[in-house]
């Protein structure tokens, strides 16, 4: 492997840093890293699901045009993750003037420390080789940030101890925009950004350049500037100044996902289910597409606030929570491994209530009470897709009959599978529903939480009732009480 340049004559040696050369910007760098990944066919952003044919071509037109950009979207919709995504578009390393506040470029350098450095050494600069993870500089956006903390300020520190005057360039303190130069500069919720900060971003994104109090000396700084805005919050947590929205190239709208296949996939790849050190915990599929549809149906629910939305943390925190309480009934009864129930959809409760922002009428009802409903009808929902036309009738006389079941949530597979088979033809949509058939299908496991989510369906659809005290049970209709005839008065006669 060839050694890499360490000093400015061995870098000049290079084409692509010869003297001369033209000029290659970090927007240049990264239009010409994405037009290669689309070129070889790679995936421009690994892990984020569901923006294939919306967000992400807007991001790309973006990056290709060089525009600063920013994404408009609800919590919990992979904003962060994506502008993370974007150092991936950088080159692998890049060369800087060594010690640097500002990493300027060794042929183009843009600070007084080190055009004196060049200067003073020439070809014998020293130079280092900077990683694209460390060009990428985010800051959340909160009220009591500075214009100091941004740009920079006088450092009378660097001054004392240097002896120089205040208003000389070598005292400046860099703020973050500055160190990010040659690099990427995020601002996550930049309505909380107060407007006098915003303000000063217009250069940077107009003109190329920020000036930094006190030093009449203006940085042509070489930076990509993103940021994030949840569009629902601008009258109550502030606002993003006009001509600020005016100077960025592009504004891109994120969303949920479309489909519950797309958040399966998302909730699949983020919730951590995968565990080592305890019992081995399996969750069926129709649990996990139950517990995405809580969210599907949370977004449309009108007791919750679709202003604030629901994030699709809700689905990856409640999978743990069923991860977990699985794992919990697991150790308890001592079993190697174990399935996932409904009764650990319900044990997740608290997973769920914490992300709905309720409208006034879902705040009568309480978070518990619409959360439980939302599970409710989850359930309803995926039983009905996952098991269309069965006869559930043998099973819905047998409770009829008087006939009632309670499973106590912490019964083992074999304890609640034993008090299941006394129903009718159970077992059999039990297993139709576990999956193909296979041993894991028949597992006592397996075959008694697909059984406890056909009761759960059949409850929801109101074939069956369910009560805490009772388990499941028919509720059988009252008979009525003879009534008593009546009395007609009698006739008036008219003569």
């Amino acid at each position: 492997m060839e050694a890499k340049p360490t000093t400015l004559g061995e870098l000049q040696k290079q084409p692509r840093y010869a003297p001369g050369a033209p000029a290659r910007t970090v927007k240049d760098e990264m239009r010409e890293n994405v037009l290669q990944r689309l070129a070889a066919g790679e995936a421009l952003f690994p892990g984020v699901h569901g923006y294939e044919e919306t967000v992400l071509p807007q991001i790309v037109n973006a990056v290709l045009a060089r525009h600063n950009f920013i994404l408009l979207g609800l919590r919990g919709q992979a904003k962060s993750r994506i502008l993370r995504g974007l150092i991936e578009f950088l080159d692998a390393e890049t060369p800087c003037i060594a010690g640097c506040e500002i990493h300027d470029h060794p042929l183009r350098p843009l600070c007084r420390a080190c055009r004196d450095l060049v200067a003073e050494r020439g070809a014998e600069t020293p130079i280092i080789w900077r990683e694209r993870a460390a060009r990428y500089v985010e800051k959340l956006a909160t009220p009591d940030v500075t214009i100091a903390d941004i740009f920079g300020d006088v450092d009378p520190i660097k001054a004392a101890r240097s002896g120089r005057a205040l208003g000389d360039e070598l005292t400046m303190h860099y703020g973050l925009l500055p160190r990010a130069n040659r690099g990427i500069f995020a601002i996550n919720e930049l309505p909380d950004l107060a407007g006098k900060i915003q303000v000063g971003l217009f250069n940077i994104m107009q003109e190329g350049d920020v000036q930094i109090k006190g030093y009449p000396v203006r940085l042509p700084l070489d930076v990509m500037l993103v940021f994030t805005a949840n569009p629902e919050d601008y009258t109550a947590r502030g606002k993003i100044i006009t001509p600020l929205k005016d100077r960025m190239g592009a504004e891109i709208r994120t969303h949920y996902p479309a489909t519950v296949a797309e958040g399966m996939a998302i909730t699949a790849q983020e919730a951590w289910t995968q565990r080592a050190g305890g019992p081995g915990i399996e969750i069926p599929d129709y649990l996990r597409e139950t517990v995405e549809e809580v969210a599907f149906l949370g977004r449309d629910d009108k007791r919750v606030d679709r202003r604030s939305g629901v994030s699709q943390r809700l689905p990856i925190a409640c999978l743990e929570s069923v991860t977990s309480s699985a794992e919990q009934r697991a150790a308890r009864n001592h079993e190697a491994h174990a399935t996932a129930r409904v009764a650990d959809l319900y044990a997740a409760l608290p997973a769920i209530t914490g992300k709905l922002e309720l409208e006034y009428e879902g705040e009568l009802k309480g978070a518990e009470t619409i959360a439980r409903e939302l599970v409710r009808s989850a359930v309803g929902k995926v039983f009905q897709r996952r098991l269309p036309n069965v006869n559930f009738q043998p099973i819905v006389q047998w409770f009829e009959g008087g006939g009632e079941l309670k499973i106590p949530e912490d019964a083992s597979a074999a304890d609640a599978l034993k008090q299941m088979k006394q129903i009718p033809g159970l077992a059999d949509h039990a297993r139709a529903l576990g999956g193909d058939g296979g041993a894991a299908a028949t597992a006592p496991g397996s075959v008694s939480a697909a059984a406890e989510f056909v009761l759960e369906g059949l409850w929801s659809h109101k074939r069956i009732s369910r009560s805490e005290e009772r388990g499941y049970f028919a509720e059988l209709p009252k008979p009525q009480e003879p009534r008593e005839p009546t009395q007609r008065p009698p006739r008036r006669q008219f003569n």
